[in-house]
C-alpha cells in the first residue's frame, strides 16, 4: 500500500472536496457546510466552529482515504474511474447513513424524530440532506466523486 501517498494525497483530496463544497455553498447551490456542522459538535461559536470543523473534516478525510488506498491495493490498481466509483459509494454512505445519524449525537442539531429543542441551532439534514437545499445531493455527489478521482489519479496501488 502507498502509505506516503495516503498521508499526503488524502489531505489533498479532502482539501479539494472541502474547497469544492464551500464554493458550491458560496454560489448558493447548497447550504451544507461540513466545517460548520462538524465544528459545532465542540463549540457554539460559528467562526471557531468552521476552523475546528475544517480540521475534523481533514481527519475524517484521511480515514476515508485509508479505505480508498486499501481498496486500490486490494485491486492492485488505482485509476480515476475506480476512485470515482468509490466516491459514489462514499457519498451514498454519507447521505444515507452518516448524516441521518448526526442529529442523534450532535448537541446543537434539531432532530426530525425527537422534535425541535430549545438549544438546537442547526436543522437536521433530512433525507439525502435535502433540508440544506434540493441540489445538495447532487453537489455532495460531485464533490465526493472529485475526492475519489483525485485519490485515484494520485495514489499508487502497490
Amino acid at each position: 500500500m502507498d502509505w506516503a501517498g495516503w498521508a499526503l494525497f488524502g489531505l489533498v483530496a479532502t482539501a479539494a472536496l472541502t474547497a469544492a463544497q464551500i464554493t458550491a455553498q458560496l454560489a448558493g447551490l447548497t447550504r451544507l457546510d461540513f466545517p460548520l456542522l462538524l465544528g459545532t459538535l465542540v463549540t457554539e461559536d460559528p467562526d471557531r466552529a468552521r476552523v475546528i470543523g475544517f480540521f475534523i473534516h481533514l481527519g475524517a478525510g484521511q480515514g476515508f482515504a485509508l479505505g480508498y488506498a486499501a481498496t486500490f491495493a486490494l485491486l492492485d490498481r488505482a485509476t480515476w474511474w475506480i476512485g470515482a466509483l468509490l466516491g459514489t459509494v462514499h457519498v451514498g454512505i454519507a447521505l444515507t447513513v452518516l448524516l441521518p445519524l448526526l442529529p442523534g449525537v450532535h448537541p446543537r442539531m434539531a432532530s426530525q424524530r425527537a422534535g425541535l429543542a430549545s438549544t438546537a441551532v442547526l436543522e437536521p439534514p433530512g433525507l439525502f440532506a435535502v433540508n440544506y437545499g434540493v441540489q445538495t445531493p447532487v453537489v455532495s455527489g460531485v464533490v465526493h466523486v472529485i475526492y475519489g478521482v483525485v485519490l485515484g489519479l494520485l495514489l499508487h496501488a502497490g
